[in-house]
């Protein structure tokens, strides 16, 4: 045992903990101190770092509570968005100055609804799957590129608690501390590897993006596949949306007052009664007992609901079915599917590349299940380059696929 201790690898050294390196700042939480930081903001050089904070698992809104902001000679800001009618001054200070953001897609959002928009972005997590890391979190890209060690115990704590303790405060900073130093590390990795001008289409669709509102939201409801005929799943809506209005009124997330598995439980039994609902096995929740006669209604209405208005077992969709369906419903189709994808990976591999970033596996699938019906080699290709780009494909990644998905449809034919 002594010979195998001794003999043994020693373990690397940890990498030392990220600092603030100008230490802690107070949060901006009036109009004075607002516009003394947007003065430096604007008197600033150089991109802008920015990441907020959300109240997500305790909250309904994705509001942000909190926002933090660096550049370089105006240090790190920690404003607080709830406390202000407009961060209009906030905006105009950021003028045209690129934006550094981590995980663009889960901020931008609400930063929007404050009237924060970028006029530049560059997101360091999407740059980082274009650069094919294999992690892409901001604690590992931070330790492997600058040899620092974020901890991330705060990531998941109540962000509408006034006032926020202080190691909340520090842990938020530190998100903005190193991203414009991450990002002119990254970018050159960018330009080393050719990917620079693909990073550029991509932030620019961030910037523009905007997501399409959820149809049919209840469908999502976990444990969905227990549930059996149509009058249960009719249950399930009904449960469903009379548990969102009430969380959207008291602005808490829906879960925390009867979870998912609560509503599958009650649509399965369609009890009648509060004293039938109560003892349904598997139904509970901290707004079970409080809101029963809510639950009892949704459920009595689903019981009384015509039978051509109950909800279809499947959501009606504009795209193609799902895969694995193809085969038979479709084996040519299925069979350009199959060849696409083969010739996608090899594109991948061969750019160092995931392949989910080398073209969205809904383009893919909506460009094989309805190609042009054209199959001259060079209409095909022409069609199948604008499919994609209506669809929302980057000029890169069509140059890069479209030739390969015009041959998958030539080959399945021929098959």
């Amino acid at each position: 045992m002594a010979e195998q201790i001794e003999g043994a690898a020693e373990a690397p050294e940890p990498a030392p903990l990220l600092r603030l390196a100008d230490g802690l700042p107070p949060v901006i939480e009036d109009e004075a101190a607002l516009a003394a930081y947007c003065a430096a903001v604007a008197a600033g050089t150089g991109p802008i770092a920015i990441d907020a904070e959300r109240a997500s698992g305790y909250r309904y809104s994705s509001r942000a509570y909190l926002i933090q902001v660096k550049r370089t000679g105006a240090g790190i800001g920690l404003i607080d968005p709830i406390a202000f009618d407009s961060l209009a001054p906030l905006q105009e200070a950021f003028g045209d100055a690129e934006w550094i953001l981590h995980a663009a897609t889960q901020d931008l959002p609400c930063l929007a609804e404050v009237g924060l928009r970028p006029a530049a972005l560059f997101d360091t997590e999407l740059a980082g799957r274009l650069l094919n890391y294999p992690r892409v979190g901001l604690a590992t890209l931070v330790e492997t590129l600058l040899g620092r060690q974020m901890l991330k115990e705060h990531s998941a704590v109540d962000w509408s608690t006034r006032p926020l303790p202080e190691p909340w405060l520090e842990y938020a900073a530190l998100d903005v501390e190193v991203l414009v130093e991450l990002r002119d590390l990254i970018a050159d990795q960018l330009v080393e590897a050719g990917k620079d001008d693909w990073a550029r289409q991509e932030f620019e669709y961030l910037r523009g993006f905007e997501p399409t509102p959820r149809v049919d939201a209840w469908r999502r409801t976990s444990g969905m596949h227990k549930v059996r005929g149509r009058r249960s799943l009719a249950a399930v809506k009904l449960l469903w949306e009379a548990r969102d209005s009430i969380a959207a009124e008291r602005d808490v997330t829906p879960g925390r007052l009867i979870p998912d598995s609560a509503i599958v439980a009650a649509a399965s039994a369609m009890p009648s009664s509060r004293g039938g609902l109560m003892g349904t096995q598997g139904f509970h929740g901290r707004g079970a007992s409080r809101y029963a006669s809510t639950w009892v209604d949704a459920l009595q209405r689903a019981a009384q609901l015509p039978e051509d208005e109950l909800p279809a077992r499947n959501a009606p969709s504009d795209g193609p079915p799902v895969p694995r369906a193809w085969a038979e419903k479709d084996p040519v189709a299925a069979r350009r599917l199959e060849l696409a994808r083969a010739s996608l990976s090899a594109i991948a591999e061969e750019h160092d590349l995931p392949t989910e970033n080398l073209l969205t596996p809904d383009h893919l699938r909506r460009a094989m299940w309805t190609p042009p019906k054209t199959r001259e080699p060079v209409a095909l290709l022409e069609g199948l380059i604008d499919q994609l780009s209506v669809l929302g494909s980057r000029s890169w990644q069509v140059g890069l696929t479209a030739p390969a998905l015009a041959q998958a449809v030539l080959d399945a034919d021929a098959s």
